[in-house]
């Protein structure tokens, strides 16, 4: 197991885990950084300080038990639904590709795609707020029309690695896929 450290597009610090089970099976992982204690401290407080702010004008206490309240309702959604440690993708030259995000929380969405749905993986290009930015996307074939795209998947859509992440990902996709090609004609 390898783990290189790169930069999201925004410059965050992340980390990408490659670990080679066998020669069509390899797991990509993208981890994010955790969640900051400072961070987290500062947005509670800067609520809380509001709302008593609010209760010192106003004399309600309800103000400061619907910012506890408030507070305590929005960490909970963030960690569930929001924040994400890490993306990974297992990609097994027979079967499929796996893609699974895992929350702060530890809750887990995993997307299984069968392999003979893929028709290829690629690194796009979209341009965002006057910046080009880079992502990697799995077009799925089309059943009706074989040269055809039906559908393209966007990966690592939290951690939003930079191009030189995505090439090393990107390439490590391509062998397996290339064995998948090849094998048929050789047997």
């Amino acid at each position: 197991m390898e783990e290189r450290p790169y930069r999201s597009a925004s410059g965050a610090p992340i980390a990408l885990r490659h670990r080679q089970h066998s020669a069509s099976c390899r797991e990509l992982a993208v981890r994010c950084p955790r969640l900051q204690l400072r961070s987290l401290s500062a947005v509670t407080s800067a609520v809380w300080l509001a709302a008593y702010g609010l209760f010192v004008l106003s004399e309600n206490s309800m103000v400061l038990s619907a910012a506890i309240f408030i507070t305590l309702i929005g960490l909970i959604i963030y960690l569930h639904f929001v924040k994400i440690d890490q993306e990974s993708l297992l990609v097994i030259g027979s079967l499929g590709i796996q893609v699974t995000s895992s929350y702060a929380s530890g809750k887990e969405s995993t997307t299984f795609i069968e392999m003979g749905q893929v028709k290829d993986v690629v690194i796009n290009e979209a341009i965002h707020m006057q910046k080009v930015i880079y992502y990697l996307c799995i077009l799925l074939q089309d059943p009706g029309d074989p040269q055809g795209v039906s559908e393209v998947v966007p990966l690592f859509q939290s951690s939003k690695p930079r191009l030189d992440c995505l090439i090393e990902v990107y390439k490590s996709c391509q062998e397996i896929l290339e064995q998948r090609k090849t094998a048929p004609q050789s047997s």
